[in-house]
């Protein structure tokens, strides 16, 4: 059977597609089909490092886990890390190329075209089915010229396109009849049907608005996809931040998250959820009287740490850190707690240096080489919020610039492997107390044992009771989500749309 393809496009950003890539991989996957995940340009902070040292967007590595296939770069070629000064760090088959304004970019992309469609046809040589995701909006008249990463690439893949809408931000029907007006019309045909996304209310009351699409856009509305509250899955627009609800729970530690202007790879705080009341912040006011206070990843360093101290949010964090209140910083974030973060070949930013928090007797210097690097390693520390933990087994990954030119007194973790290969090298630094302490390694909090102890020595700490954890089963969410989405789809007509005949689950 020759390898096919369907294309899902959004009327705008966050209008869902991401989630239904992963659903739709996930459906299936669980009728039998071998099915990957494609996106060929992808602008995100929150990103992910394969096995082989690759890194691609964050959404791509989940797609692929709700497919049950292991991430490749071949699934985003293309890697767009936006940074402070209006630039993106270009990254192509998970490898820094170059740093680009958007008019040097947008001039040069035809070039990334050999990359893109060598990566899609590996794909399609290797699976029955890759779902393919746009980005944004493919209606951007000022960039049709130069798009590769919308309908040019429905054309290269011969891929049908489902257009999905999001109705909870409001101007569903005018986006999706706008959409299509603007696209020209062999473009406009490849829309095979319309999908309305996150809608609250009576399903009733929102019949004649699908009459009023189907018969105005000639096609199909494939469904309609409730507002799926706690996702459980990892998300990539930090969009999502702005429509998270956290429930409180009484007695529960409160976390504390400072909400980065280029805050990067925050599902690193995930598994918090699930026995702490977590929070993002972003002012001094909203600080409150936090439990653990979180300095998370982040894309510009130097200037997110302007940030912090033009806010007054630095002056808070070090006066309540002198006072006894827990501090965590993850990557860019543990760089923050230094004493200097330097910047001379200009890696990240047009500032050459910047002073720290403090926190930590360390400094960072940024070259121009970037690690990324799936990690193994055990605890070094044991005392505070590591108490009774020394020698316990972690892992997961590292991606970052820069790396520390005055090592802290104290380190957090050894690295016992790195990618492929065995290591041995020190990670993280904390205060002699262990109230204070950080880590460039990510996904640190997805090691339940590592995390449910840390938490309990909060909990002791803070004179909490011990938290409640149930440990987040990443497989029976990715079954959710496809749940909902099987049962809001219309997925014997989007199995003819893939096919183009009679298709569906198959007999194992």
């Amino acid at each position: 059977m020759k390898s096919r393809t369907l294309m899902i496009q959004g009327t705008a950003s966050s209008a869902g597609k991401s989630i239904m890539v992963a659903a739709l991989c996930r459906i299936l996957k669980q009728d039998g089909y071998r099915v990957a995940p494609f996106k060929s340009q992808n602008m995100a902070l929150n990103s992910f490092v394969t096995k082989d040292g690759g890194e691609i967007g964050r959404a791509q590595a989940v797609q692929a886990a709700a497919a049950g296939i292991e991430p490749s770069v071949e699934m985003n070629p293309v890697l767009l890390k936006p940074q402070a000064d209006a630039t993106s760090q270009v990254i192509v088959l998970g490898k820094a190329q170059s740093v680009a304004d958007a008019s040097d970019y947008y001039r040069d992309n035809h070039k990334l075209w050999p990359v893109i469609m060598d990566s899609l046809t590996k794909l399609r040589s290797q699976y029955e089915v890759v779902i393919i995701e746009g980005a944004g909006s493919p209606a951007e008249v000022n960039l049709m010229d130069r798009d590769i990463a919308n309908m040019r690439i429905a054309e290269l893949a011969e891929a049908p396109v489902i257009l999905v809408g999001d109705i909870d931000r409001g101007g569903v029907f005018a986006s999706i009849v706008g959409t299509l007006q603007l696209l020209p019309g062999r473009q406009r045909n490849m829309v095979k049907g319309l999908v309305i996304n996150k809608f609250r209310g009576d399903l009733a009351l929102l019949k004649p608005g699908l009459d009023f699409l189907e018969k105005r856009c000639r096609r199909p509305v494939l469904g309609v996809v409730p507002y799926i509250r706690n996702l459980a899955v990892a998300q990539e627009d930090s969009v999502y931040l702005d429509e998270r609800n956290s429930q409180a729970h009484q007695g529960f530690p409160d976390v504390c998250i400072i909400r980065l202007p280029h805050i990067a790879n925050y599902d690193d705080f995930d598994p918090l959820e699930t026995f702490c009341n977590v929070r993002y912040i972003a002012s001094v006011e909203k600080l409150g009287d936090p439990d653990l206070i979180i300095l998370p990843g982040t894309k510009s360093t130097i200037a997110d740490l302007l940030f912090l101290q033009r806010s007054g949010l630095s002056s808070s964090i070090i006066e309540m850190a002198g006072a006894g209140t827990p501090v965590f910083g993850m990557c860019g974030g543990y760089q923050m707690l230094g004493q200097k973060i330097y910047d001379p070949v200009k890696a990240e930013s047009e500032i050459p240096e910047a002073a720290g928090l403090g926190l930590l007797d360390m400094e960072t210097v940024f070259g121009p080489d970037k690690i990324t690097a799936q990690v193994k390693g055990t605890v070094a520390a044991g005392s505070g919020l590591l108490a009774g933990m020394k020698g316990a087994e972690i892992s997961g990954y590292e991606i970052h610039m820069g790396r520390c030119s005055k090592e802290p007194p104290h380190s957090v973790f050894t690295v016992t492997s790195a990618g492929n290969t065995s290591a041995g090298y020190r990670d993280g630094g904390i205060n002699q107390a262990g109230t204070i302490f950080g880590s460039y390694i990510h996904g640190l909090f997805n090691n339940i044992e590592f995390t449910r102890s840390m938490i309990n020595n909060l909990c002791s700490l803070r004179n909490l009771r011990p938290a409640e954890h149930t440990a987040l089963d990443r497989e029976k969410s990715y079954d959710n989500i496809a749940s909902v989405f099987r049962q809001s789809l219309d997925m014997a007509t989007i199995y003819k749309i893939i096919f183009g005949g009679s298709h569906g689950r198959r007999t194992v």
